[in-house]
């Protein structure tokens, strides 16, 4: 089958947090492992979002022209990304020339449709800054939670939609000045109405399907009723309105950046256009499945807005078909903010410990049905327990044991008993737990199940004793550590959606590659046979100290 996956699409106004890593881009590349290795025709799309008021405001802070402040950031992000192992086809950026051509062609194709809709409208304006303040442009206190610290376009706190003059004591995010007045101007609006009754259908569709968050936040918009939503913005870093009176202005960037999905998929295509097409995912394409990763606060404009661009074309572009919304990761219980510069960044993520842990760590405690909170304290006892205990400490006991008594060969005397026909039952039904959960794209329940693999081939080796028999039967001791070696691999197999680079370590010492097309479909215990040769080097994982733990708690912050 053919898999189009998309993460949300990270801003580009500086290096993200834990919680945009957990919240679309990792769940989204171990589902893309996962299809890969069950033999799908898999493309992971992902790009920088770089227009909107977060890339001029973050690069007059750092005093850099706005394209190569985007330039500079579009680097630095992708870099570590891929320190993450994220396994994108294509990492693009929506400033691209395809975007801009597709941004304008559903505008223009909405706009034959009577789907847009020009207006005179009042608008912030700040009269020390000289122009008019777009609504992140605009800081204040929200109007229905309180949060004095609210976008003009939508509240972090309580995750309202918000318009610039629904704030209370607004104020310019340019100066601080306060000295702001409301004047006309001219935008283009998307009229959400009027395709309400096709969206509620397209909503009412994906009952039983898409989780209970999506739908319950989407039904909430469609309740409260659908307005008409402003497209185009008073800036000039986006993509130019094509229409005659708007030459100085651009389109929203929450209308152009979900239209980069498919525009990153054109930049894909470009690099080779002799044999890839991206109207082949995008376009009438009723073979491909398509799969979107999001954090809550992104799905009002993936379940609704975007979906009702795409219709109001009246083109047969591809719709969504599985929308999967977390909720979110904090830090000691409050949120993680890259405005406020609070919790762990990706960068400093890496520098501390290798990406395997915070992938580990991420996908063992995904915020699936409700808010998780990160501390250093849950990261260092889920590694050291799980990575360092379980896995490593098996691997470990296992070939260094082999080494010692049969040297660097895996032992090809004797012949399996009982014991390893149940423990194969036992794990072909918990690999068949592990890959339904995968499917479902349950992750937490999945990476359970996982660990629980590893647990059952501790208890295999403990309850053997292959130490003790093998001062009486070295034929039965053969087994159980060729057994063991065989556990190994097929743990290295199932461990790659969501610590590669460890797993291929794993892998290594068996004398073999990892491989993206391959996924476990039975259990066995001939996959390495007696007679290869292996070698240990050291297990991939150590122990984070209690005092380590403590230091990082300072270094962060956290208590603060």
């Amino acid at each position: 089958m053919k898999y189009l996956i998309t993460s949300a699409l990270p801003y580009i106004n500086g290096i993200k947090h834990l919680g945009t890593l957990v919240g679309c881009m990792l769940p989204a590349d171990v589902y893309a492992r996962y299809l890969r290795a069950k033999g799908n025709e898999v493309l992971f799309i992902c790009a920088t979002d770089e227009h909107g008021t977060p890339a001029e405001i973050s690069a007059l802070e750092e005093n850099m022209d706005v394209r190569a402040y985007c330039d500079k950031y579009h680097k630095i992000q992708k870099d570590i990304y891929e320190g993450f192992y994220m396994s994108f086809d294509h990492f693009g950026r929506s400033s691209s020339k395809e975007n801009e051509l597709l941004t304008q062609e559903f505008a223009a194709d909405l706009m034959k449709n009577g789907y847009i809709e020009e207006r005179t409208i009042k608008q912030i304006y700040s009269v020390d800054d000289g122009r008019f303040l777009p609504d992140r442009y605009v800081t204040g206190t929200c109007p229905h939670c309180g949060y004095e610290k609210a976008r003009g376009d939508q509240c972090e706190s309580c995750t309202r939609v918000l318009d610039p003059t629904d704030l209370v004591n607004p104020r310019s995010a340019i100066s601080g000045s306060t000295n702001l007045e409301v004047r006309e101007t001219k935008h283009l609006f998307l009229k959400l109405p009027a395709l309400e009754e096709k969206i509620s259908k397209f909503i009412d569709s994906k009952e039983g399907i898409w989780p209970s968050i999506v739908i319950s936040i989407a039904r909430k918009w469609i309740k409260e009723g659908l307005h008409e939503r402003c497209i185009t913005r008073d800036l000039k870093w986006g993509v130019p309105v094509a229409q005659p009176g708007f030459e100085d202005k651009v389109f929203y960037v929450w209308f152009d950046a979900p239209i980069e999905y498919i525009g990153a998929t054109m930049e894909w295509a470009n690099q080779d256009p002799a044999h890839r097409d991206y109207k082949e995912w995008w376009y009438d394409a009723k073979d491909v499945t398509y799969v979107e990763f999001m954090g809550k606060d992104n799905v009002p404009f993936h379940t609704i807005t975007f979906p009702c661009s795409i219709i109001g074309t009246g083109k047969p572009w591809k719709m969504v078909d599985y929308l999967k919304g977390l909720n979110w990761l904090n830090f000691y219980g409050g949120k993680f903010s890259t405005s406020q510069h609070r919790g762990i960044f990706t960068d400093k993520a890496l520098e501390e410990f290798k990406a395997d842990y915070w992938r580990y760590w991420l996908m063992a405690n995904i915020p699936e049905a409700d808010d998780v909170s990160f501390t250093f304290e849950s990261f260092a006892d889920t590694i050291n327990k799980d990575l360092n205990d379980v896995l490593g400490n098996f691997v470990s006991r296992c070939l260094k044991m082999t080494a010692a008594n049969f040297g660097d060969t895996v032992p090809a005397d004797g012949t399996e008993t009982e014991e390893e026909e149940n423990l194969k039952k036992t794990l072909s039904g918990m690999l068949a737990d592990y890959d339904k959960y995968l499917s479902e794209m349950q992750f937490r329940k999945a990476m359970a199940e996982l660990r629980a693999i590893w647990v059952e081939g501790n208890n295999y080796f403990a309850r053997n004793e292959p130490w003790k028999v093998i001062k009486t039967d070295k034929a039965r001791a053969s087994v159980i550590l060729r057994t063991a070696i065989n556990l190994i691999y097929i743990y290295a197999e199932l461990s790659k959606l969501i610590i590669p680079d460890s797993a291929a370590k794993i892998m290594a010492m068996l004398g073999r590659r990892l491989e993206d097309g391959t996924f476990i479909k039975d259990i066995r215990f001939d996959y390495v046979k007696g007679g290869e040769h292996f070698g240990f080097t050291e297990s991939p994982f150590s122990k984070i100290a209690k005092d380590r733990v403590s230091e990082l708690a300072v270094k962060y912050k956290a208590a603060s």
